[in-house]
């Protein structure tokens, strides 16, 4: 992995944290204390790629503050976003499935805090307490249903429904109409297309009422509408 900033040597600070993660509920004081001399947290820059396709090492990441962006990059150099992730949330975990993050690049969107706990100690600890496991299947498995929900949209659903639907699922995380933090070249890799076709999109969603448009800012004025074009 590249080297990805600073590590933080604050274990207090790291074991509250830790401790706050459903998936890590059911350990005790021992274990706990275990799991936070293990696990590494460090600072992540904005703009830092800190993991590239087929890098050894570590296996599960569990972003503490910022934004990651999970993408890959087509033979013809094109960049695909496959997921935006925010704070509290796990990646990585694949590799316990036998697949790495292959063809993958983690880029931090924002500065980041981030966990990283290698694959032989998330072996040892899931083989002796398998609730870890559970929980980190579940991850996995709402992550896979929204790629085969994203993978659907981009077989058979136009740039708008596409637009649409993600302007949605970004408003239900971030449990506001208003989305921030988005550039409409992030919009554009997310959904498959060119930054002028999202941009020019965009406008007219805008036009037709459904949304406003600020500066990394998105505000939904009509949920219903936009669902309407989301249904495609």
């Amino acid at each position: 992995m590249e080297e990805k900033g600073t590590t933080i040597a604050q274990p207090a600070e790291k074991m509250r944290y830790l401790s706050e993660l459903a998936v890590f509920q059911d350990l005790s004081a021992r274990e706990m204390e275990e799991l936070n001399r293990i696990i590494t947290m460090s600072t992540v820059t904005k703009g830092r790629v800190f993991y590239r396709p087929e890098e050894p090492g570590e296996v599960l990441f569990i972003l503490k503050e910022g934004r990651v962006q999970l993408y890959r990059i087509s033979p013809e150099g094109k960049k695909l976003v496959i997921t935006t992730l925010g704070a509290h949330t796990l990646f990585g975990e694949m590799g316990l499935l036998g697949a790495k993050m292959q063809n993958t690049f983690a880029e931090a969107v924002e500065d980041c805090l981030i966990c990283v706990m290698n694959r032989s100690d998330l072996e040892r600890l899931i083989l002796s307490k398998p609730q870890v496991a559970l929980r980190i299947l579940e991850v996995t498995g709402r992550r896979l249903r929204d790629a085969e929900e994203r993978l659907e949209n981009m077989a058979f659903k136009g740039i708008p429904a596409r637009l649409a639907s993600i302007l949605i699922r970004l408003s239900e995380e971030q449990k506001s109409h208003e989305i921030t933090g988005f550039t409409h070249q992030d919009l554009a890799e997310s959904v498959g297309t060119y930054r002028e076709t999202a941009t020019q999109v965009l406008n007219d969603l805008k036009a037709s009422g459904c949304i406003e448009i600020g500066r990394k800012r998105i505000t939904i004025l009509d949920i219903d509408a936009l669902g309407a074009i989301a249904a495609g």
